[in-house]
């Protein structure tokens, strides 16, 4: 199994994961020429993909999905709660309605949803399974529930949130009623939170360790890193960073 960003922030989210010859995009934010292009800078055929997943209805999650399925005829999966209100933007898709809680497949994958606190109708988070290993995806939530370190404990990779440094959030130009949303019990993980969660769980498959959705005016790299790498008691060259411009490169998981 191996993953890959297209591209990780609040311009634009989308990851694909494969397993044999199954090729999911999670999320697509990105217009379908930009998702086209990115794609094959990792040497894809969007139209080899097997569908779509989403994981909320925020634009920079879900702007691109109904057009880039349209195109290529994809089928998209996401919950009732996703959908609700989008119907009409996803005339001619083939949509599949999932449980925010029951663990489904499509083709070689697994796919296990976990219901996330974040402003959104129904928002969910995904562990992929080929069977063997794990890559566990959690991006977008505001804090973390005894739920969601049952279900992401253990995986052999982990794509995580570090949002923001609550402190360049507290000190920042935001305006106080975005700061709230942001920080607040529906927004989403700053570096502190996400290494405390990253403490919570069993580690010891763990083979990537990735920090993914970095605000652009309120974190820098190295301090997700740093905060990442404390959790884990490892050298800080260990924690990879995906950027909103390049994404990520494959990683394979063995």
């Amino acid at each position: 199994m191996r993953f890959a960003l297209l591209g990780s922030g609040s311009e634009g989210n989308a990851l694909v994961v494969q397993a044999g010859a199954t090729g999911l995009l999670l999320d697509c934010g990105f217009s379908v020429s930009e998702t086209v292009r990115r794609l094959q800078r990792l040497q894809l055929d969007a139209g080899l993909l097997c569908g779509i997943l989403v994981t909320h209805e925020h634009s920079d999650h879900l702007g691109g999905v109904a057009r880039l399925a349209r195109r290529f005829d994809l089928p998209v999966w996401m919950t009732h709660g996703t959908l609700r209100g989008r119907e009409q933007t996803f005339t001619g898709v083939r949509v599949n309605e999932i449980s925010p809680c029951r663990r489904f497949s499509i083709c070689d994958i697994e796919i296990q949803p976990c219901p996330v606190p974040h402003d959104a109708a129904e928002p969910v988070q995904y562990v992929f399974s080929d069977g063997a290993r794990r890559l566990g995806v959690l991006t977008d939530s505001g804090h973390i529930t005894p739920h969601m370190e049952a279900i992401f404990d253990a995986c052999h990779a982990l794509v995580l949130e570090c949002n923001h440094d609550a402190e360049m959030l507290r000190t920042g130009r935001y305006p106080a009623s975005l700061k709230q949303r942001v920080g607040g019990r529906f927004g989403h993980l700053n570096n502190q939170q996400a290494a405390e969660f990253l403490a919570s769980l069993d580690t010891g498959d763990l083979q990537h360790i990735v920090a993914a959705h970095l605000s652009a005016q309120n974190n820098m790299p190295e301090l997700a890193v740093r905060a990442l790498s404390a959790a884990l008691s490892c050298q800080e060259e260990e924690i990879a960073v995906a950027t909103q411009a390049d994404g990520l490169d494959w990683r394979g998981i063995v």
